[in-house]
């Protein structure tokens, strides 16, 4: 399907003089090799969040630390997507590219090897640095070979369909592994394919970078870190620590006013790291937060499923990875209509349906209980895939077209650095919301099974003390008292699933309306060639952006 659909991106665009045989086929292997880091880059995403449960028993881990798990991944890809964009413009997308397969490799290493919970994070913030090259250098090197609007636009789809490919294939991946080894095996297929990918990439690729002169960031790059580790820091441990806490508003603190100095060292920078100019175009500016409302929503609701399915239903990690095939699924089996659907009729129209559509798939999921059968879940899971499916390319392509094609790196990097921020914060708060709402509904469920007060106090101290993956051995005196707890206890923890939905309905919600006030939905896409670049708003007096 990949192979005849990039064929297609090759050769269906506005009319140009054909392309010799061999520069036809590097185009065609350059979206390859791009599809496949990002595919390789996401396989761990999903996949390891399904494997949670079994990491828990395996590392006796905390919620907080299953959280961090999740982030150890997308913190760094988020604080250094913007910084490794600009290394892609100023010293070769292609190095970048290179180099990102290989940290992302150790990672994967790392996690092979671990045998406690600081080195699954220690390896999954490598592999998380390894994505933070790999994604603004894949849609560099795209822009590069597809200088065309249209062309670009087709390549994207594909680009976005390979990541839900990855997404979608490492909950099965894993499923599979966790079934017949250990769950250290799951990182074992990312480190093969990413291992061969870099011997490709290293003999097909060819370098490209930005055409004007640019210069490192250094006390940017500095305060991005502070302010999004600060932020995701304070939401997961204000969910343990309590939000008053010294520590906790430290973190707050620290995040407000490492966000307030970056944009004000930025708006200085004779070269920053971000230009805040890229704001300046509506269309940019609402498909970037649109992308950060849309991951938060997504990320974090299949952090929740995945806990739901595997605490209240006892589900396997091949189980959660089937029910939750379709939230990503989608977004391969549509890619190249996507893709198409784009160039007759409006990115714009596709994204605001897409996002109502997975908001209302989203909010479905309050119809959820706790015996709520496979085949409704699939169904409610399908609508929201669907959403997400038609919301995806259509996102990623205003926020490339918006920009000159020279800016690829850059717009590439600003784009994926909001995704990931609302990837960090999707676990980190439904996680809390998880936690807290369980904690909070546990009580007056416990009261309805007729358990006696010394059981209840068991039940709602045990949760209590271990977070909501007490779950997993929740266990009484007899076989009728344990049944009866571990009902109360799904019905707690199908209470925070509602609330956690709710939320990420009104982002996606909130998200169509941004896309439709900021972006629109009636202009079509111009016509443009290769010549032809949308300009960038500048002060009077200014030179291009860099």
């Amino acid at each position: 399907m990949f192979r005849g659909a990039m064929s297609a991106v090759v050769s269906h665009a506005s009319p140009q003089p054909p392309q010799p045989p061999s520069e036809s086929r590097h185009i065609t292997a350059t979206i390859a090799l791009a599809c496949v880091g990002v595919f390789v880059s996401y396989l761990p995403v999903v996949g390891v969040s399904v494997a949670l449960p079994v990491m828990q028993q395996a590392l006796d881990a905390s919620t907080s630390g299953l959280q961090w798990i999740t982030d150890a991944f997308i913190l760094p890809t988020a604080a250094l997507l913007l910084t490794c964009g600009m290394l892609g413009d100023l010293y070769g997308r292609k190095k970048v590219y290179l180099a990102g397969l290989v940290v992302f490799c150790l990672g994967c290493l790392v996690c092979l090897t671990a045998d406690s919970v600081v080195q699954v994070c220690v390896g999954q913030a490598l592999t998380g640095v390894g994505t933070a090259a790999l994604l603004p250098s894949t849609l560099g090197l795209i822009s590069h070979v597809c200088p065309d609007r249209h062309k670009r636009a087709r390549a994207i789809a594909l680009w976005t369909a390979a990541l839900g490919l990855g997404l979608t294939l490492g909950p099965l991946f894993n499923g599979v592994i966790v079934a017949h080894a250990s769950w250290r095996w799951i990182f074992f297929p990312s480190l093969v394919i990413g291992a061969v990918t870099v011997v490709f990439g290293a003999v097909v690729l060819r370098d490209s970078r930005a055409e004007r002169e640019r210069h490192l960031d250094v006390p940017g790059q500095l305060l991005a870190i502070v302010a999004i580790t600060g932020l995701v820091y304070g939401v997961i441990e204000g969910g343990s620590a309590g939000w008053g806490s010294i520590q906790v508003v430290i973190a707050f603190l620290a995040a407000a006013v490492g966000l307030l100095a970056f944009v004000l060292v930025e708006l200085r920078s004779p070269c920053p790291m971000l230009d805040m100019r890229l704001f300046r175009s509506s269309a940019f500016s609402g498909a970037a937060l649109v992308m950060a409302l849309t991951l938060f929503a997504q990320v974090g609701l299949v952090f929740a499923l995945s806990e739901y399915f595997g605490l209240v239903h006892h589900a396997s990690t091949w189980d959660i990875g089937v029910r939750l095939v379709a939230i990503n699924g989608f977004t391969v089996v549509l890619g190249p209509l996507v893709g198409r659907l784009m160039n007759r009729t409006t990115p714009g129209l596709l994204l605001v349906t897409g996002l109502v559509v997975g908001g209302i798939g989203a909010l479905c999921v309050n119809l959820f209980h706790a015996s709520t059968g496979t085949g409704e879940a699939a169904l409610v899971i399908g609508v929201l895939g669907i959403g997400i499916a038609l919301a995806m390319a259509p996102a990623t392509t205003i926020a490339m077209n918006s920009l000159p094609h020279q800016l690829a790196g850059t717009a590439g990097a600003a784009n994926s650095a909001l995704r990931q921020i609302g990837s960090a914060l999707g676990p980190a708060v439904f996680g809390v919301l998880l936690t807290d709402r369980t904690l909070d509904s546990l009580p007056g469920h416990l009261a309805q099974t007729g358990l006696s007060a010394a059981d209840q106090g068991q039940v709602d101290g045990l949760v209590s003390n271990v977070g909501i993956q007490a779950g997993a051995f929740l266990h009484l005196k007899t076989p009728e008292t344990t049944g009866q707890a571990q009902s109360a206890y799904g019905a707690s923890f199908t209470d925070a699933l509602h609330t956690c939905a709710l939320v990420g309905g009104i982002g996606m919600l909130v998200a169509a309306v941004v896309a439709f006030a900021l972006i629109g939905v009636r202009a079509r896409p111009a016509h443009n060639t290769a010549t032809e670049a949308t300009p960038l708003p500048h002060p009077a007096g200014s030179g291009e952006v860099s």
